[in-house]
């Protein structure tokens, strides 16, 4: 039997030691480097042309241009989240979830402007967020 580095004999966290990740981790990572540049997509078409989306009577209804600039900077904030679980930073999936939970919380506001696209960026959202809040339980011992 091959001899085993101490830090995984001891059932200590290997993220962020610089080792290629797999699983739900990989699966987060890729999920928010989708789900953000899609904000961002979004988010420039929004400040381009405010004149894109129209909900009337709406209770969360902003300017359309700070829709656009929201969904920008939340985009960024993906990307950057997803670039730091991929590259198994120690930070990248507590920042992925927040972002993720965040992305949700403000696609559930955008729902009447385009219902079908909030759905499925709502449903990448939960899954990255159901993703790293597993992975972080099964780092930490728990089931």
């Amino acid at each position: 039997m091959a001899a085993m580095p101490d830090k995984v004999r001891q059932g200590r966290d290997r993220y962020g030691s610089g080792e290629m990740i797999s699983g739900l981790p990989l699966f987060a990572g890729a999920t928010l480097m989708l789900s953000g540049p899609l904000s961002i997509l979004l988010g420039v078409t929004g400040i381009a042309q405010d004149t894109l989306f129209s909900s009337p009577r709406y209770v969360y209804r902003f300017d359309l241009t700070a829709w656009g600039w929201l969904h920008l900077v939340i985009g960024v904030g993906l990307v950057v989240a997803g670039m730091g679980v991929l590259l198994g930073k120690s930070w990248g999936r507590g920042a992925g979830i927040t972002m993720g939970a965040v992305s949700l919380i403000t696609q559930f506001m955008f729902i009447p402007y385009y219902p079908v696209w909030s759905i499925i960026v709502m449903t990448l959202d939960l899954l990255i967020v159901w993703a790293l809040s597993r992975s972080l339980l099964e780092t930490s011992g728990g089931r």
